[in-house]
């Protein structure tokens, strides 16, 4: 991990397409703004969090139950 030490109003950029600013700093929480293109994503990491669980239910759900279907099969041989 890179860790910067920045002041109120300071900036980071990422790439050449993303800027991140210290816009204030009030006691334990620091406000920041980020500036990116429509096409990049910016989470919170607890939205992403949920986000990456339900895409990956969401796939588990779409994946066939394989037992079932070989019971299906006999049932079609018989």
């Amino acid at each position: 991990m890179l860790i910067f030490h920045r002041k109120k109003e300071e900036k980071i950029i990422i790439g050449n397409e993303i800027e991140v600013q210290i816009l204030a700093i009030r006691g334990g929480q620091v406000q920041i703004g980020i500036k990116a293109p429509q096409h990049i994503s910016v989470y919170r990491n607890e939205v992403y969090e949920a986000i990456r669980r339900e895409n990956a239910a969401a796939v588990r759900s779409q994946i066939p139950d394989v037992s079932a279907l070989k019971l299906l099969s006999r049932k079609l041989q018989s």
